[in-house]
């Protein structure tokens, strides 16, 4: 999928770049699978700000996206579809029974496409099935980590996993960090790669196409007042605080540690920081 270029008529459009949206084939979502989504700022239920830099932006519809297919369940693409929430394009389907879902759209569907899950479906691009199914060296997207939970892992645009080994009742399985992590056998996985690869090539070019995507302005600490950030105040400099880079908070960042888990942490077979320690 190409990126497409903008003529240099403002200094804004001149590196600007945008998605070409020439594999989405309608612009109408299914209204029974929308949900209304509230611009929260950024705050959570207490009203304290928990994301810094949120607010403002375009409305937007959720759209319900059916993360854990049933086994035996067998859709046609009819659709693929914008969904302005995440960076992946959606594809609209329609099961057996005659439902609408909605599913992650991988690199190889098209209208038309037929798309089956559970044990005992082929082994073809985009179909849904368990670890135990799928031969080592395939590429894998959309990822459960508790079976029967349904996908939360590789679900970005153009992100992939690879499936490494099989060992017990385990599968060792490559994440697009390169951290290798294993897997529950039973926990189920689509083949192939997810659509709209170039997303990570876009250059935004303008402050106020963030502003509609609900980012606000970051602003650095050097430049703020002693009282408003620890990294505040002195002359201006940049250097010679002798302080370590904190949060506004004082919580300390830049190499500390957010995963605390151990029942995760044992599931870890190489680390995705290794290849930075060998340098």
């Amino acid at each position: 999928m190409p990126i497409k270029q903008y003529n240099p008529t403002t200094p804004a459009r001149r590196g600007m770049t945008s998605q070409d949206t020439s594999e989405i084939t309608t612009k109408k979502p299914l209204k029974s699978l929308l949900k209304s989504k509230k611009q929260n700022a950024g705050r959570n239920n207490t009203g304290r700000i928990t994301v810094r830099h949120r607010g403002g932006g375009v409305k937007r519809h959720y759209r319900l996206l059916n993360h854990n297919m049933a086994a035996g369940l067998k859709v046609t693409v009819e659709e693929i579809e914008y969904d302005p929430n995440r960076s992946a394009r959606i594809a609209r389907v329609k099961d057996q029974f005659g439902l609408s879902h909605y599913i992650l759209a991988d690199t190889s569907m098209e209208k038309g496409k037929v798309i089956k899950s559970g044990p005992k479906a082929p082994i073809e691009s985009s179909n849904r099935m368990p670890l135990s199914r799928i031969p080592v060296g395939t590429q894998i997207y959309a990822i459960e980590i508790n079976p029967g939970k349904g996908a939360q892992m590789v679900r970005s645009a153009g992100t992939k996993a690879q499936l490494m080994a099989k060992e017990g009742d385990y599968a060792q399985v490559r994440m697009p960090s390169g951290e290798v992590r294993r897997f529950r056998q039973e926990a189920t996985a689509a083949i192939g790669v997810i659509g709209n690869v170039q997303h990570q090539n876009i250059k935004v070019g303008s402050a106020g196409r963030n502003r509609r995507k609900g980012i606000r302005p970051g602003v650095r600490g050097v430049v703020m007042n002693a009282a408003d950030h620890p990294h505040g105040g002195g002359d201006g400099g940049r250097h010679g605080t002798g302080k370590p880079p904190q949060t506004p908070w004082g919580q300390l960042t830049l190499g500390y540690r957010t995963r605390r888990r151990k029942d995760v942490s044992k599931l870890i077979v190489k680390s995705r920081h290794e290849a930075k320690r060998k340098k």
